[in-house]
């Protein structure tokens, strides 16, 4: 049976070096998802007269996606893929509702 790329990843160096970090990993996976809150507060708070500048198709595919990758992230329970992904969707998800609210059905 011939090896997959995951397997030779695993086996190598820098996948046991990956491994011994997943609790690093699940940080990073918690704290990059929040780049989004500067468009949060912006979109809610100061500027949601800009609202109409943001693409609802762009943050609509964006939490369609971070959604696919946190059903991934469950089936291969990966635990930094479906906790960042899953913080990804909700605030998304928060995106598209802001736009919604404030700009109407936009591109």
């Amino acid at each position: 049976m011939r090896e997959t790329l995951s397997q030779k990843l695993q086996r190598s160096e820098f996948g046991h070096w990956m491994q011994r970090f997943e609790g690093f990993m699940v940080f990073v996976g918690v704290v990059g998802p929040f780049a989004t809150l500067p468009q949060l507060i912006k979109l809610y708070l100061t500027h949601s007269d800009h609202a109409s500048g943001q693409s609802l198709l762009s943050w609509s595919l964006y939490a369609a996606l971070s959604f696919l990758w946190f059903i991934y992230g469950i089936l291969v329970k990966k635990l930094p893929i479906y906790v960042g992904n899953g913080i990804s969707t909700v605030l998304d998800l928060l995106m598209v509702l802001g736009i919604l609210l404030h700009a109407g059905v936009t591109f």
